[in-house]
């Protein structure tokens, strides 16, 4: 079976078993915007591009934004992000500088759920009665020890999970004589399941006639004045 068609299992998967999380997130997001909230978004490493990749983007929903914490992102060394993402404590004195508020809502990506960076994170947030959010590979996190002092992994911690459905290790490929699989799965999953989420809320609003801030692309000619409007209105994100 081709990458492709793996892929294509793997997001049919997705969409039959996480309906009813789906539709509790978007519903509880779709909440968070019409209160004025913002969806803050947390990863480390690769998990990080999954959590940029929804912030200002075209089509996208205006009210997100990544918490981007440069020393766990790959453009300042891959080894170091890894093992600082293994550091228990190394996020706090990043988050406690960042602007989220009571009403906004936190989203943590961790495909093993075990290092205690997204962890932190997740627990921060939870105990300033912030709701968060868990997007994680369950199956792959209970199949490994955490690695956060208190024993918990990020699924324990959250208020909702969605959960990527990916094998441990990540890998979906395998060649007769080749002892190491191959070609992960999670970015595409996870991109999935959060435009999956982001969909339905845009959904939700809507139905409530409420008016839906999303960005225009920027190559369509008129678009810079409606998202220059959509920036005014959430302008606490600092576009």
């Amino acid at each position: 079976m081709s990458y492709l068609s793996k892929a294509v299992e793997k997001l049919k998967e997705i969409e039959a078993s996480e309906q009813k999380n789906l539709e509790t997130v978007s519903e509880r997001l779709a909440q968070c915007i019409r209160n004025g909230g913002i969806l803050h978004t947390f990863g480390c490493g690769h998990s990080s591009l999954l959590a940029q990749d929804a912030y200002y983007r075209a089509g996208g929903l205006v009210p997100v934004r990544p918490i981007a914490i440069e020393p766990l992102m790959l453009h300042e060394g891959a080894r170091r992000s890894s093992d600082l993402e293994r550091t228990p404590g190394f996020v706090d004195s990043y988050i406690e500088e960042e602007p989220v508020e009571a009403g906004d809502m936190v989203l943590v990506i961790s495909v093993s759920g075990r290092n205690p960076a997204p962890i932190d994170v997740a627990r921060y947030y939870k105990a300033k009665g912030v709701q968060v959010i868990a997007l994680t590979a369950l199956a792959y996190s209970e199949s490994v020890a955490s690695r956060h002092p208190s024993g918990e992994r990020l699924e324990d911690v959250a208020d909702f999970v969605l959960d990527l459905h990916i094998p441990v290790g990540d890998a979906v490929m395998d060649l007769e004589g080749l002892d190491q699989s191959f070609s992960p799965l999670s970015s595409v999953a996870g991109t999935a399941l959060l435009h999956d989420m982001f969909s339905r809320t845009v959904e939700r609003l809507h139905e409530d006639g409420y008016e839906v801030p999303i960005f225009k692309s920027g190559n369509i000619d008129g678009s810079d004045e409606h998202n220059q409007r959509m920036m005014e209105r959430f302008k606490r994100i600092g576009f």
